[in-house]
């Protein structure tokens, strides 16, 4: 399972509420609205994130230009589908998320289902 650090979660949000590429400085000015931070920190973040396949890049002169390769929705299930996978009991895994729904959630689930419907159900 991919596992970000505090620092490429940061980036990743960065990224994912741009909603179009940026580049390393777009990024990093962004990131200096909040804390001090070097631009080789966030080429190397960026870069890490790239290898990791969370990032795409285009040469753009002598930089690059940077885009998430997932959305954030999609990030997020990919983790979900992982942790999910890797519980060694899915039933009871499942059974423990859903008793901790909040009812916001819970709609949000019932409301995905209605577009979305389980596999074998109403088939």
């Amino acid at each position: 399972m991919r596992v970000l650090g505090d620092l490429e979660s940061t980036i990743m949000d960065r990224m994912w509420s741009y909603r179009r590429p940026a580049s390393v400085r777009d990024v990093l000015e962004d990131l200096r609205r909040d804390r001090e931070i070097a631009y080789t920190t966030v080429m190397t973040v960026m870069d890490k994130l790239h290898k990791k396949g969370l990032l795409r890049r285009q040469a753009l002169g002598k930089a690059y230009i940077y885009e998430p390769v997932l959305t954030k929705e999609a990030f997020t299930a990919q983790q979900m589908r992982e942790t999910l996978a890797n519980s060694g009991n899915q039933a009871a895994t499942l059974v423990h998320f859903l008793e901790r729904l909040t009812p916001e959630e819970s709609a949000a689930l019932e409301a995905a289902l209605r577009v979305y419907p389980p596999r074998g159900l109403g088939s």
